[in-house]
């Protein structure tokens, strides 16, 4: 766990943190400059020499100054998330500091994993044994059933002084209630059909910016030829889904998709419209890393940043990874829709609830649902992760080229924006589960037909109908 306090210095230790990436301090400079960290080294060091002695007293000054100075707090917050990257961490550093002005002590709780499965079983594991932090992060349908089930704080209040029904969009709006009352806080909106082309490399093979799936072919098999990765890709589930859904989209647009993901329509799995979206997800292994291995999103992103791939699929939080590395949008890379997606918005929401205690910290937890939805706030903090404001009029001037056309185009409403399923927004995590289990069983084994995958997802369909 990571402590914030007013000068943002981290005192402590994270062991996921350093688990899931323990050379991240030595690589970004501004960690190095602005963070200290205490680890675990002194082992090392023979407790009768003066170098043990000298860590001792350091120990023990740094322990005494957290103690006396979060005696001064108003409040604190401890708050459950999966942000780790370089660009989250910056987003989770910047949301920290504005609490902080509010005399109020973010507390980060922080566990790595890329679509959230691992603090979801963290929080549930906290909640059961009564130790739930102040806040967590929660997206999508997930929201409404941990409402139902009476864990998370109602903050009525907060949306009606702040006139959320006014200022946020319809669809934003919708998922912060829960049966009439107000149980969610909305940071940001993410575009999922986000394909990211490296620039230098299409320029130093003179290739097109693929508008189309033929030109997306052509590219890729140039760049192939030339030795280079066409399209980055992990084999993590949640990030094959976030790839197969982009195509369901791509091939039969957002009724369809809804069919699918949204309603579970057991004949659309059938339909071959369906069975394309599969074909061409397939296809698409002959542009991947060979063997393809589990990797982290932003791995993959550092690995098309340093021209190891042309291409990748994935939402707009890789262009926050991008920009914080030095790479600016339109010059180092481009940031455009998947092909035959351009006038749809598959989106995720990043949200904050707070979860229901004895009432001690209610203060705190409603000051920091006011603090996330202020404008500034909104354009500082969706900079920073690559997302857009859940504003309806938002400040646009900060925004780069990929914001402004997402942004847009989520403003356009219900008819261009697509719930994603891999990022929890299209139905319940049942349903989601067992979808994603057969896309990636289907893609890992070249032995699955599509027709199988067709009827097992048509039978899992029928069977979530009776549930």
């Amino acid at each position: 766990m990571l402590i914030y306090l007013r000068n943002n210095i981290h005192l402590g230790y994270s062991l996921y943190r350093d688990k899931e990436d323990p050379e991240r301090f030595r690589k970004d400079p501004q960690v190095q400059t602005t963070n200290i960290r205490l680890l675990p080294y002194t082992k090392y060091l023979s407790p009768h020499s003066p170098r043990w002695r000298h860590a001792l007293r350091v120990v023990m000054g740094l322990i005494l100054l957290m103690v006396a100075s979060s005696s001064t707090w108003a409040d604190s917050l401890q708050v459950l998330h999966w942000w780790k990257s370089t660009s989250e961490h910056k987003a989770v550093d910047f949301l920290a500091g504005k609490l902080t002005q509010e005399n109020i002590l973010w507390r980060d709780a922080v566990i790595p994993s890329g679509s959230g499965i691992g603090a979801g079983i963290v929080l549930k594991s906290r909640v059961l044994s009564g130790n739930a932090p102040e806040v967590a992060q929660l997206n999508g349908v997930l929201i409404g059933e941990w409402a139902e089930l009476g864990l998370l704080l109602e903050f009525d209040a907060v949306g009606s002084v702040g006139k959320w029904d006014k200022i946020l969009f319809p669809s934003v709006w919708s998922l912060t209630q829960s049966k009439g009352h107000v149980v969610a806080a909305p940071l940001g909106i993410h575009r999922i059909n986000t394909l990211f082309v490296n620039r230098k490399l299409f320029k130093k093979y003179d290739l097109a910016l693929p508008e189309s799936w033929d030109d997306f072919e052509l590219a890729a098999k140039k760049l192939q030829q030339a030795g280079i990765i066409p399209l980055a890709q992990s084999s993590e589930p949640w990030q094959l889904a976030t790839l197969f859904e982009t195509l369901v989209l791509s091939e039969a647009g957002a009724g369809f998709y809804n069919d699918i993901f949204v309603k579970k329509e057991q004949s659309a799995f059938f339909d071959a419209r369906f069975g394309q979206a599969l074909k061409r997800f397939r296809s698409l292994k002959k542009w991947m890393p060979t063997p393809l291995q589990d990797r982290s999103w932003d791995e993959l992103a550092r690995q098309f940043a340093d021209g190891g791939a042309a291409m990748m699929v994935m939402g707009d939080w890789v262009k926050a990874e991008l920009n914080a590395w030095g790479l600016a949008t339109d010059v180092g890379f481009a940031c455009m829709a998947v092909p035959q997606t351009e006038n749809y918005h598959l989106y995720d929401i990043d949200t904050l609830v707070m979860l229901a205690g004895d009432g001690s910290h209610r203060a705190a937890q409603e000051r920091l649902a006011q603090l996330v939805l202020s404008p500034a706030v909104q354009v500082e903090y969706n900079q920073i992760k690559g997302s857009v404001p859940v504003l309806r009029n938002p400040d646009m001037s900060k925004m780069d080229s990929c914001a402004r056309t997402s942004w847009k185009l989520f403003a356009r409403g219900g008819s261009t924006q697509v719930p994603s399923l891999a990022h929890r927004m299209a139905t319940d995590e049942t349903s989601k589960d067992a979808i994603i289990a057969e896309i990636y069983r289907f893609f890992m084994d070249d032995q699955v037909t599509v027709n199988d995958t067709q009827r097992r997802l048509g039978a899992i369909a029928r069977s979530l109908k009776k549930i």
